[in-house]
């Protein structure tokens, strides 16, 4: 299978530079280069994006909808080798990388249909008098996206800056930039013009250290680890720019006694082993009613026992690899440290083979509260298991970390969605299954998990500023 040549793209042209490995995380072979931006190609890339928002902001929305639908098509025609490059860079596998860049589409359409309806309003004044709001876009764009989703996330960020009017300066990871590059070349011959959409890679510190401060950039937006989020809204608050922030997360899960915890276990194992688990989404603290708990754990166990690690390319794999290195370390670092705090080890626990980064889910029941995994993302293929007495024990749980991303709940109880939706603390929560959020939904957290949202119509808003015009008259 071929690996796409990874390049700059910046004012309407493609560009090709010295940079780092690229490795396959399935075997840990070299696929390619990613090449690293310079301060000379920031610089272009800065007045590109300036030059691209003077024309862009002045584009009718039905002209800008145009060209943004135009490229979701032309994604929607190169779905099977975006995928391949997607699963060799990433290792997810190619189903899953196949359904990623579908949902890409699906977020890039919504957000350039949302865009046609940024209305302003009226507000009521007296005689001779008017008051009117106007949505205006914000300006350039500083984004950066992570590894994990490599078409969907910077399509969020893309599709959201461009629908609203902005220009934009992506930059994508560094170990997965075939599905941003891709995703570029899509706008890039759906017709965009130059300066409006700009792509660079490299050292991520030193990237955005030149690019947050910088005058031309007007807005944030960072999808990645709760520390590096917390370092560029400091930097972003030093040089009063707005920020969105979508960080990390350690997803709780609810299951009432008036479930089948067969039926909601092996719900989870499937979803559990999306991605490896490398999700910010993932559901990974199980809080589960004590009746059900023992039921569930071995279920829950016996069936991630059953799922098939493997290179994503084969179409029988249900596991892929961990995308890298650090991945592994982090998954022994915490089930060693877990284990030796008491907590069951009844899956996995282990890398699987000496060649590519592989690992089974892992499952834990009665992990202490104490034990590193009860309190840091794993971002990995880990389930921890514990039983609760009651409801009000199982949120009181759930809401002891400083994370507040995703929850998911289980139960056919109306007075337990209830008391869970108003007491649960996340940005989002889902109630008898396991999707985080859709394209017309918004999408971020709250506490040290974020700020700021992605999606719906609060996602687009972001990228816009209130003007209020007042104006005397006759």
């Amino acid at each position: 299978m071929n690996y796409p040549t990874i390049q700059l793209y910046i004012d309407g042209h493609w560009r090709s530079a010295a940079g780092a490995p690229i490795i396959n995380p399935a075997d840990e072979t070299v696929i390619g280069t990613v090449p690293h931006a310079t301060k000379a190609d920031l610089d272009d890339a800065l007045a590109a994006a300036e030059r691209g928002f003077a024309t862009w902001r002045k584009t009718a929305p039905a002209a800008r909808m145009q060209i943004i639908m135009r490229a979701a098509a032309l994604i929607r025609t190169r779905v099977e080798d975006m995928a391949v490059a997607m699963t060799l860079e990433q290792g997810k596998p190619l189903e899953q990388a196949r359904l990623e860049i579908l949902r890409g589409c699906d977020i890039i359409e919504w957000d350039a249909s949302e865009g046609m309806r940024q209305y302003g309003r009226i507000i009521p004044a007296g005689p001779g008098l008017q008051h009117m709001v106007h949505r205006q876009p914000i300006g350039p764009v500083a984004a950066f996206s992570p590894w994990n989703f490599p078409m969907s996330a910077p399509a969020r960020k893309v599709a959201g800056a461009l629908s609203s009017g902005c220009s934009i300066i992506l930059k994508a990871s560094e170990e997965t930039p075939a599905g941003a590059m891709q995703l570029v070349r899509a706008f890039h011959d759906a017709g965009l013009p130059p300066g409006v959409l700009n792509l660079v890679f490299g050292n991520p510190s030193e990237i955005s250290a030149y690019l947050v401060p910088h005058p031309t950039i007007r807005l944030i937006t960072f999808t990645g680890s709760v520390p590096v989020g917390k370092h560029l809204a400091a930097l972003a608050g030093q040089h009063m720019k707005p920020a969105i922030m979508e960080l990390g997360g350690h997803g709780p899960v609810i299951v009432c006694e008036d479930v089948d915890p067969v039926d909601v276990a092996r719900q989870s194992v499937t979803t559990k082993s999306r991605n490896a688990g490398q999700v910010c989404v993932a559901p990974t603290r199980f809080f589960v009613h004590e009746t059900h708990f023992e039921k569930f754990a071995a279920t829950f166990a016996e069936r991630a026992a059953q799922l098939k690690s493997g290179d994503g390319m084969d179409p029988t794999t249900q596991l892929g690899p961990l995308a890298n290195i650090r991945r592994i370390e982090a998954m022994d670092r915490l089930v060693s440290d877990a284990t030796a705090r008491g907590a069951r080890l009844l899956a996995g626990g282990s890398r699987i083979g000496n060649r590519g980064y592989f690992y089974p889910i892992t499952v834990l029941a009665d992990a202490p509260d104490d034990a590193l995994a009860m309190n840091e993302e794993p971002f990995g293929p880990l389930a921890l298991i514990n039983p609760v007495r009651d409801l009000d024990e199982a949120i009181e749980r759930a809401n002891a970390l400083p994370f507040g991303l995703a929850a998911y709940a289980f139960t056919h109880s109306a007075d337990n969605v209830n008391r869970m939706t108003g007491n649960l603390d996340a940005g989002n929560l889902s109630i008898n299954h396991f999707v985080a959020s859709v394209a017309e939904t918004p999408f971020g957290g709250i506490k040290d998990s974020g700020y700021g949202r992605e999606g719906g119509t609060e996602g687009l808003a972001c990228y816009t500023v209130a003007k209020n015009v007042s104006h005397k008259f006759g």
